[in-house]
């Protein structure tokens, strides 16, 4: 059998597989039109003695969401909240279903710090996921495959602007690269050399370049389109097949011409990073690998395990018998320690009752004859967790089985007025988390407290 790195890409009808092994052997097979695609991808694993549990997954580029994201100037804490916060504008499908990856992007002339950001909801890894399953195969990750390609490129390829157009079946993904770096992806359909160019133009712009300094063709048909005059003077740049490094040459040069757009993106997933930058695998399926920094921290780990085993042998009497003593006096305390924070809680939380209720009586607000109103009109399958009340009004924090239908209940009450959410509904453990503010009703001053 081959030891083998098995890329897969999957399209919507096709299933493109490459393997290679030791001593650069390629392997490589199309699964078309099968009623059962898994088994028959199980099946032809089998039959070429491929070994690799693990099967990188190939992504069309149609399959995601591709955007960079400027962040705020001067942001810090979380990015992946922040960038999380960002994508909820710009992504067709629930926040909850997202799977993204990003990178940080080169810092470019401006101040505020930008990021690419691949993203997809679960649905789309459904299809792929489910495949490998019934394969019996376990995935390694899941990428984008056209995103893959730059990884053919020498690690010494000098920084220049690069568009990479890449031909597959009807489809052209176009790359924008800096370098080996990606700033930014599209997928277009294009007919003719003349709708490639005009395609490349408007491309340019999403990555602020007027021009750049080389176009590369690749794919099916690649070295008929890249001797083309006329799109090399629609594109107004030098036009030529990608530069691939030797090892990879080779490679590319053994696969099918007839099948090279599809091939081509398989070997590239299946030579991919071993932590690729971009990786929608959920994180519970994803592989455990070791990185450099846990290498060292295994490695400072064993060497103190060795000497705290050395110690131990010289001195374990003594240690037993110390650390015994210590247990015991914490399994004794440990309910004392407990009651005691609990109460200490429990005092915190009264007295910010205590202050809360103190302070809406000095400012002559109508807490009491709020607090009864909402207890009586609000439906039993709503809480609140915060109860805010100043000058200008009421803010609720909680939650409800339907949020919407507390806007009425407030509006209908004596004392409020203009009810409405101040963020979005969300759901949490089945249930709606809002937040409300209202003003208080005008046509009356807020009557005094009652004593």
């Amino acid at each position: 059998m081959i030891g083998d790195s098995i890329g897969l890409l999957v399209e919507e009808s096709r299933l493109t597989v490459v393997a290679v092994g030791g001593g650069d052997r390629l392997v490589h097979f199309t699964v078309e039109g099968a009623e059962d695609p898994a088994s028959a991808l199980d099946a032809e694993l089998r039959t070429r003695g491929l070994s690799a549990q693990r099967i990188g997954l190939g992504l069309d580029r149609r399959a995601v969401v591709v955007k960079a994201l400027e962040l705020p100037a001067g942001g810090s804490g979380d990015l992946d909240r922040m960038i999380g916060f960002e994508l909820e504008r710009h992504l067709p499908f629930p926040a909850d279903e997202v799977c993204a990856s990003w990178v940080v992007l080169p810092d470019g002339a401006g101040a505020s710090p930008r990021v690419l950001v691949v993203a997809t909801g679960r649905r789309p890894l459904e299809r792929p996921l489910g495949l490998l399953a019934g394969a019996k195969r376990r995935p390694a990750a899941i990428v984008v495959a056209s995103h893959e390609l730059p990884g053919f490129l020498a690690r010494t390829l000098p920084a220049r602007r690069a568009v990479w157009a890449h031909r597959h079946g009807s489809r052209t993904d176009i790359l924008l690269l800096l370098g080996r770096t990606l700033l930014m992806s599209r997928s277009v359909a294009v007919a003719d050399p003349e709708e490639l160019a005009r395609e490349v133009r408007r491309s340019l712009p999403l990555v602020g370049w007027d021009t750049c300094d080389v176009v590369w063709i690749s794919g099916d048909e690649a070295a008929a389109w890249a001797s083309r005059h006329d799109l090399e003077a629609g594109l107004d740049a030098p036009l030529s097949t990608p530069p691939y490094d030797a090892r990879h040459g080779a490679l590319v040069a053994a696969l099918p011409e007839e099948a090279r757009g599809a091939t081509l993106l398989a070997l590239a997933v299946a030579l991919g990073a071993r932590r690729p930058a971009f990786d929608l695998l959920p994180a519970p399926l994803r592989p455990w690998r070791p990185s450099r920094p846990q290498l060292v921290t295994a490695a400072i780990a064993c060497a103190t395990a060795l000497l705290g085993l050395t110690f131990a042998f010289t001195h374990v009497t003594l240690s037993e018998r110390y650390l015994g003593r210590v247990s015991d006096e914490i399994r004794r305390l440990d309910p004392e320690a407990k009651a005691i924070d609990a109460l200490a809680a429990e005092r915190e939380r009264n007295r910010r009752v205590l202050a809360g209720l103190e302070s809406l009586r000095s400012a002559s607000l109508p807490a009491l004859p709020i607090l009864r109103e909402l207890t009586e009109a609000l439906p039993e399958s709503a809480w609140l967790q915060v109860l805010n009340m100043d000058q200008e009004g009421v803010e609720l924090i909680g939650q409800a089985e339907a949020a919407s239908q507390l806007i009425p209940i407030l509006e209908g009450s004596r004392w409020l007025e203009r009810v409405e959410f101040t963020s979005p509904v969300t759901k949490l453990q089945g249930k709606e988390q809002f937040r409300i503010r209202a003003a208080w009703e005008l046509r009356a001053a807020p009557p005094a407290p009652v004593r």
